[in-house]
C-alpha cells in the first residue's frame, strides 16, 4: 500500500470515527466552539474591572483601606449567598428562550448599570451617604455578576457532553482569557495608568468602565449565538425539575464526593489565584520590588504567544489523559517553576530586571514567569470542563439535570472562600503600615514590602496547589469513569427523546 493510499484511508477511517461520536454524544459545531469562549472573556472582563474597585473606594471615594476592604469582602460574602437562590431558579426555568440566554441578558444589563453608576457617581454624593451608596451599587453588581456565572456549568454541560471537545472548550476559553487579560493589562498599566496619573483619577475608573461595557456587550452578544440552538429543553435536561427545593442542597454536597474534593481544590486555588493576582500585589511586584510598573503589561504581551503554545500542547494530553490527571501534572508544573522564580527573586536583584538588562536576572524571570503563567491557564483551563463532568455525574447518581444547583453550591462556597481575597490583602498590608491607602507605584522600596510580596504572590498560590493534589487523590472522575457515566446518559436520552410525552413538547 503506497503512501497516498494510505492517507486516504486514514481520512475515511477519521470521518467513520466522527460520524460515530456524532451519533454518540452532542457535540459542538467549529464555529460555537469558536464563539463559545466570548462568555468567559465578557465575565472577566467586568472582574478585571472590579479587581482595582479597592483603589477607587479607599483613594477616590474615601472609605479608607481596611473598611474597604471588609466592604468587598461583604459584598463577596453576599455574592456566594445568592448564588444557590438564583441557581434554585435557573434550575426550575424552562421557557422558550432556554435557560441561558435570558440569564445572560440579565447579568450583562445588570452588570452595565451598577458599574457605570458605582465609578461615575460614588465619590460624588454627600459624605455621609456614600458609604451606603456604594455598598448598594456593589451589591447590585453581585446580583449581575451571579446571573451570569450561573450559567457556566449549563453552558459547558450543554454545548457539548463530547468527551474529546470538553478539554477542547476549555483550552480554547483560556486562550481567549489570555487574549483579554494580556490586552487589559497592557491597557490600564500602559495607557490608562500614564494618561490618567495613577489611581487617584477619576477619569482612569471612567474610561475603564465605559470600555469594558461595550467590550462585553459584544462578547455576550456572539457567546448568545453561538448557544442559540443549544439552549432548548432536548439538551437541558431528560426530566422536568419541578419536584426542586431549597432542601436539595445539602444532599446534593454531601452525597456527591467529586463534587466535594473539586470544591477543595478549586476554591483554594481560587483564593490563592485572587490574592497574588489582586491589582495591588502586580503594583508591589513590578512597580515597587522591580521599580518598574510598565513591566507588567510588558511580561503579558510577551507570555502571550508561549501561553498558547503550551496551552494548546496541554490540551492534547489532557484529551488522551484525561481532566484529573491533567489537573494533576499541570499542578505539579505551577509548584516547580513558582518556587523557582521566588529564589530568583530573593537571591538575586529584583531591579535588574529591565527589558534594557537582559542579563541572567531579566532572562530567568521572563522565563519562569512566562512558563509558570501558561502551566497555570492549564490548570484553570480544566476547571470548567471539569464542573460539566461533575453536572453528568449527579445526573448519573440522581436522574436529575440541576447544572444550577451544582454551579450554585460549588460558587457559593467558592465565592465564601474566596471573598477573603481582599481582606487578606488589606489586614497583612495594614500590618506592615498601610492603613490609610495602599501602596502605589511611587511607594518607596523596603525589606518587608518585598517578603510581603512574596507571602502574596508566591506562598499562598503553592499553599492552595498543595491542598488541590490531595483532593485530587480522592476524586475519581477519571477519563475510563466518565466513558462509562457519558454511556448511560446517551442510553438514558434516547429512552427519553423516544417517549411520546418529550416528543409532544
Amino acid at each position: 500500500m503506497d503512501k497516498k493510499e494510505a492517507k486516504r484511508l486514514a481520512k475515511e477511517q477519521l470521518k467513520i470515527e466522527k460520524a460515530e461520536r456524532e451519533k454518540k454524544y452532542n457535540r459542538a459545531k467549529v464555529w460555537q466552539m469558536a464563539l463559545f469562549p466570548f462568555f468567559s472573556m465578557s465575565h472577566n472582563a467586568f472582574m478585571f474591572l472590579m479587581s482595582i474597585v479597592s483603589y477607587y473606594a479607599a483613594g477616590i471615594v474615601g472609605l479608607g483601606t481596611v473598611i474597604a476592604s471588609f466592604v468587598i469582602t461583604g459584598s463577596r460574602i453576599l455574592d456566594g449567598v445568592t448564588d444557590p437562590i438564583i441557581a434554585y431558579f435557573y434550575d426550575k426555568t424552562k421557557g422558550k428562550f432556554g435557560k441561558i440566554r435570558p440569564f445572560m441578558v440579565i447579568a450583562y444589563l445588570t452588570m452595565s448599570v451598577s458599574t457605570a453608576l458605582l465609578y461615575f457617581t460614588s465619590h460624588l454624593v454627600p459624605e455621609n451617604m456614600k458609604l451606603i451608596y456604594f455598598i448598594v451599587l456593589y451589591v447590585v453588581f453581585i446580583i449581575g455578576y451571579t446571573f451570569s456565572g450561573v450559567n457556566n456549568a449549563a453552558s459547558y454541560a450543554v454545548i457539548s457532553n463530547d468527551p474529546k471537545q470538553r478539554p477542547v472548550l476549555g483550552g480554547l476559553q483560556m486562550i481567549f482569557t489570555m487574549f483579554f487579560y494580556t490586552a487589559a493589562t497592557v491597557y490600564l498599566s500602559m495607557y490608562l495608568t500614564p494618561k490618567h496619573g495613577g489611581f487617584t483619577n477619576p477619569d482612569l475608573f471612567k474610561e475603564f468602565t465605559i470600555a469594558t461595557i461595550i467590550f462585553a456587550g459584544i462578547g455576550y452578544g456572539l457567546f448568545i449565538l453561538a448557544i442559540w440552538k443549544k439552549d432548548r429543553y432536548g439538551n437541558i435536561g431528560t426530566i422536568q425539575n419541578s419536584s426542586l427545593k431549597f432542601k436539595d442542597l445539602w444532599p446534593l454536597l454531601k452525597g456527591n464526593r467529586p463534587l466535594q474534593m473539586f470544591i477543595v481544590a478549586a476554591t483554594t486555588d481560587k483564593l490563592g489565584l485572587q490574592i497574588s493576582g489582586n491589582a495591588i500585589i502586580s503594583v508591589m511586584l513590578f512597580g515597587i520590588v522591580m521599580g518598574n510598573y510598565a513591566m507588567a503589561g510588558a511580561m503579558q504581551s510577551m507570555a502571550l504567544l508561549p501561553n498558547i503554545l503550551i496551552l494548546i500542547f496541554g490540551t492534547a494530553i489532557i484529551r488522551k489523559v484525561g481532566l484529573k490527571k491533567g489537573l494533576v501534572l499541570s499542578t505539579w508544573g505551577c509548584l516547580i517553576t513558582y518556587a523557582l522564580m521566588f529564589l530568583i527573586l530573593w537571591l538575586g536583584d529584583p531591579t535588574q530586571i529591565r527589558l534594557d538588562n537582559m542579563g541572567f536576572m531579566t532572562i530567568a524571570f521572563i522565563a519562569l514567569y512566562v512558563s509558570s503563567g501558561a502551566i497555570r491557564y492549564v490548570t484553570n483551563a480544566v476547571v470548567p470542563p471539569m464542573l460539566a463532568d461533575i453536572v453528568d455525574y449527579e445526573s448519573y447518581k440522581s436522574g436529575r439535570f440541576v447544572p444550577g444547583l451544582v454551579g450554585g453550591v460549588f460558587q457559593f462556597i467558592d465565592k465564601a472562600v474566596s471573598s477573603l481575597a481582599q481582606t487578606f490583602v488589606g489586614l497583612a498590608l495594614a500590618m506592615i503600615g498601610f492603613k490609610s491607602a495602599f501602596p502605589d507605584v511611587d511607594t518607596p522600596y523596603t525589606q518587608s514590602i518585598f517578603w510581603m510580596t512574596m507571602f502574596l504572590f508566591v506562598g499562598v498560590k503553592m499553599a492552595a496547589w498543595i491542598s488541590t493534589l490531595v483532593a485530587m487523590k480522592f476524586y475519581d472522575l477519571d477519563k475510563e469513569r466518565m466513558d462509562e457515566i457519558q454511556k448511560v446518559l446517551e442510553e438514558r436520552r434516547d429512552d427519553t427523546q423516544n417517549n411520546p410525552a418529550f416528543k409532544a413538547k
